[in-house]
């Protein structure tokens, strides 16, 4: 893997900047700021600073709605699939652009964690790390250590890990403050611009406390961890012929389901019960000599991306 801990400027993802940076490059706009002209003309058409636009940029390449491209020694962008499905093209409509349905959010979680390529903060604690209660500085420090047999290059100067840490956190977190009135705390909602504060997934306790349980996630829809459970499995299967995982697998390897989702045990089974019963038995538990396993059809392999129609056509 490659370190990515910048590109960002501290900006945390924020709510419709994934759809403006799909609907601007399919206007045939430019995301790329060595151009300085195309720089001023993304900067007017965002309506964003120039810092925004590189943090724009990251966001969409790093949740893979966007593709990097490069010809002639020239890197440019194009819309990837994800980005023309959920937020729609030239020719289609996107399943949910204003990201009004928390399926959504949990699928931009999902893309923006499933990457084994390029290790940022955020995929390195939700792929390797086993922390459920923590500080901000047991974070760094473990990261900072575990990256140095992840990574093929450099981390980089003493704040670009630190700086990231906090982006991540921002971006995953609520932040509340105290309420003088009442005296209890509230949402700060200065700071409520993250849709992936939603999914909860991280609580701030303050004093650079957090937490982060596994657990059963009923609020994960049942189509998007199928989807997400396909993705993974492709992977583990790529190079044999036979289609089952072992539940081990799912539960902890990177890029996996209960990793990216932050799943108990028992509530990987019981989402895998639930799929098992959604999917009509292209997804089935078998359990041979005390080992635990999901076969998983060939049908749900060519076509994951059905299972995603069906929860927006039940929304």
């Amino acid at each position: 893997m490659k370190a990515k801990f910048t590109g960002h400027n501290t900006f945390p993802l924020r709510y419709g900047w994934l759809f403006k940076s799909v609907n601007y490059l399919n206007i045939n706009g430019k995301l790329q700021t060595s151009n300085e002209e195309k720089t001023r003309e993304a900067i007017v058409k965002l309506g964003v600073g120039k810092n925004m636009v590189n943090a724009i940029r990251y966001w969409a390449e790093a949740s893979s709605v966007i593709d990097v491209v490069s010809t002639n020694n020239h890197v440019d962008h194009i819309v990837s699939f994800n980005g023309n499905y959920l937020f729609g093209g030239a020719s289609v409509d996107g399943k949910d652009p204003y990201l009004e349905q928390i399926g959504s959010i949990w699928l931009i979680h999902f893309w923006l964690n499933f990457n084994s390529a390029y290790l940022s903060s955020y995929r390195y604690f939700f792929n390797y790390s086993n922390i459920q209660h923590f500080e901000k500085t047991k974070l760094l420090s473990d990261c900072s250590e575990d990256a140095k047999r992840l990574i093929t290059n450099s981390i980089g100067n003493g704040n670009t890990l630190k700086k990231d840490i906090d982006c991540f956190l921002n971006t995953y977190c609520k932040k509340f403050k105290s309420s003088t009135s009442k005296k209890q705390t509230k949402v700060d909602e200065d700071h409520f611009t993250s849709p992936l504060s939603e999914l909860n997934l991280i609580q701030d306790n303050g004093g650079g406390f957090y937490i982060s349980n596994l657990s059963e996630r009923p609020e994960l829809p049942i189509e998007i961890f199928i989807y997400g459970l396909v993705k993974f499995s492709e992977i583990e299967t790529k190079y044999s012929k036979i289609n089952t995982v072992d539940f081990d697998s799912l539960l902890t390897k990177p890029c996996s389901p209960g990793r990216i989702f932050r799943l108990s045990e028992s509530g990987l089974g019981q989402k895998l019960d639930e799929a098992q019963e959604f999917s009509k038995g292209s997804i089935s538990w078998i359990d041979s000599l005390g080992l635990r396993q999901i076969r998983i059809e060939q049908t749900a392999f060519d076509s994951p991306i059905l299972f995603l129609n069906k929860y927006y056509s039940g929304v």
